[in-house]
C-alpha cells in the first residue's frame, strides 16, 4: 500500500512539473523546473527497483542535457524580433512529404504489429544483477533498435554541426 501511495505521489509530480515546464513563460524557470521532472522521474525508478537507470537518469539528463539547454537559453536573445529571411533552398514540400512517408511506415508498422502479434521468447539471461541485465539484454534482444538509435543520434549530431557551421 505504501509503494502504491509512493509511486501515485511522484508520478503526479512528475506530471505537475511537466506541465510547469511547457506553462511557465520564463524560460529559466521552465529549465529549472525541468531538472526537478528529471529528478522525480529518477525516484521514480528507484521505487522501481531500476537503480542502474535511475542513476543514468541523473548523471545524463539531469545533468548533462539541462546544463546544456542552460547554456543555449542564456546564448539565445529570445528578446529579439524573428527574422524575416527565407532561405530560398528551404525545400518545405520534400519536407512535408518526407514526413508524411515516415508517419505513414510508422502507422503501418503499428497496425501489422497490431493486427498479428508475434509473442517474443524472452532469453534465459544468465547474469544477475540489475545493470547486467541491462547491459545483456540491450546487447542481444536489443540490438537492432539500439544500432538505430546510435545512428539517428550520429546523424542528428552530424546535422547540428552542419547547421551551426557558419558561411564564411
Amino acid at each position: 500500500m505504501g509503494e502504491a501511495i509512493a509511486f501515485y505521489t511522484l508520478a503526479t509530480l512528475v506530471l505537475a512539473f511537466a506541465v510547469l515546464v511547457v506553462s511557465t513563460k520564463d524560460t529559466v524557470h521552465s529549465v529549472l523546473y525541468l531538472v526537478l521532472d528529471f529528478l522525480f522521474v529518477a525516484a521514480l525508478y528507484v521505487l522501481l527497483q531500476a537503480e542502474f537507470v535511475a542513476v543514468i537518469q541523473v548523471l545524463v539528463y539531469a545533468g548533462g542535457i539541462v546544463v546544456l539547454y542552460l547554456f543555449v537559453v542564456m546564448l539565445v536573445n529570445l528578446k529579439r524580433p524573428p527574422e524575416t529571411y527565407q532561405d530560398p533552398r528551404r525545400q518545405a514540400k520534400l519536407g512535408f512529404g518526407l514526413a508524411a512517408a515516415l508517419l505513414a511506415e510508422v502507422g503501418a508498422i503499428g497496425a501489422y504489429s497490431y493486427a498479428r502479434p508475434v509473442p517474443v521468447p524472452a532469453p534465459a539471461v544468465p547474469v544477475v544483477g540489475n545493470t547486467q541485465q541491462v547491459g545483456w539484454l540491450l546487447y542481444t534482444s536489443y540490438l537492432i533498435p539500439f544500432e538505430i538509435a546510435s545512428m539517428l543520434l550520429l546523424v542528428a549530431m552530424i546535422g547540428a554541426i552542419i547547421l551551426a557551421k557558419r558561411e564564411l
